[in-house]
C-alpha cells in the first residue's frame, strides 16, 4: 500500500510536468481513483480496530496532501480554480466519492471525482 500512495504522490509531479495545471490536478485527481479501485476491502480493514491499519490513513494523508497541495495552488495561481480550497479537506472529499471505485464502480467514482473538480471552477479569478 505504502509503495503505491507514494507512486500516487510521485505521479502529481510528473502531470504537473507535462500537462497545464488544471489539466494536471484533473489527471491526479483521477488518479486518487484508480488507487481506490486496487482496494477492495480495504475500507473495512482500516476501521476494524487491527493494529496493523492504524498507521496507514496518516500515511496516507501525510503523503498525497502536499502532491495535491502542490497541484493545488499551481490551478489557483493560473486562475483555474479557487484559491481557498484547503489541500488535506479536498483529499478526504475525493476519497470518500471514489470510494464506490473500491467496491467496483469506477466509472460512478470517476463521474463524482470529475463533479467535483468542475466545483473547483467556482469562484476562479479567470471566471
Amino acid at each position: 500500500m505504502q509503495r503505491e500512495v507514494d507512486a500516487c504522490a510521485s505521479h502529481a509531479a510528473a502531470l504537473a510536468a507535462r500537462h497545464d495545471p488544471e489539466q494536471a490536478l484533473a489527471g491526479w485527481m483521477q488518479k486518487l481513483v484508480d488507487l481506490a479501485a486496487t482496494k477492495r476491502g480495504l475500507g473495512p480493514a482500516l476501521h476494524s480496530g487491527d493494529a496493523a491499519y492504524q498507521a496507514l490513513p496518516d500515511y496516507v494523508l501525510g503523503q498525497l496532501t502536499p502532491a495535491l497541495e502542490s497541484l493545488l495552488q499551481a490551478a489557483a495561481a493560473a486562475g483555474a480554480i479557487r484559491d481557498d480550497v484547503d489541500p488535506r479537506e479536498f483529499l478526504l472529499a475525493t476519497l470518500r466519492l471514489a470510494a464506490p471505485a473500491s467496491e467496483g464502480n469506477t466509472a460512478e467514482a470517476r463521474r463524482m471525482v470529475a463533479l467535483l473538480c468542475d466545483g473547483l471552477r467556482s469562484g476562479a479569478r479567470g471566471n
